[in-house]
């Protein structure tokens, strides 16, 4: 073969070698990488978003942008406060003819003194609701800790009707026993 067929062959692997390297990185590879990207960025925010990320709306900002950070003692800042309710003790529905109880402390998150009050006030038309749903439930109902939850919400809903519109927070319990 002459020198000149040769260059002709090597222009042509040359040649032949960048197409290749442009065909590496061709616009479905591009799609391939770029699509799950931005579809895991896309749902990581979403993601952050739903779950209540930082919330700017509810910070307190001073003149100047900076957060405020609230000092206990001031006047109309509401605080937690915790009042115990009595334990209570309550016969559970069976179905076998064999008695189940129920040993039930719980104790009710308030914001501020005066919920107290309220709480106190209220106090035997509170104890009552509770007994009235208490004894209603199976032994099935409160298994698990989907049945606990749902028995939390259930106390928290009656205790805030009771007391409207003073609200209680939350219910927390300190004992619960089950013997069945």
């Amino acid at each position: 073969m002459s020198d000149v067929a040769k260059d002709d062959v090597d222009d042509g692997d040359a040649g032949l070698e960048e197409g290749l390297e442009k065909k590496k990185f061709s616009g479905k590879k591009m799609i391939m990488i770029i699509v799950p990207v931005l579809l895991l960025l896309i749902g990581g925010g979403a993601a952050y978003m739903f779950m209540g990320g930082d919330d700017a709306s509810e910070t307190a900002l001073d003149e100047h942008g900076n957060p405020v950070v609230a000092e206990e003692g001031h006047e109309g800042e509401s605080q937690l406060l915790f009042y115990d309710v009595e334990p209570m003790l309550v016969n559970l529905t069976s179905a076998g003819g064999k008695s189940a109880y129920l040993k039930l402390s719980v104790t009710l998150e308030v914001d501020n003194q005066s919920s107290i009050e309220e709480l106190k006030l209220n106090l035997p038309r509170i104890i009552d609701n509770f007994q009235v749903y208490l004894r209603e439930l199976r032994l099935e109902d409160i298994n698990g800790s989907a049945g606990m939850f749902r028995l939390k919400e259930e106390l928290l809903s009656r205790v805030n009707e009771t007391i409207y519109p003073t609200r209680v927070n939350d219910v927390l319990f300190k004992e619960m026993l089950i013997n069945g």
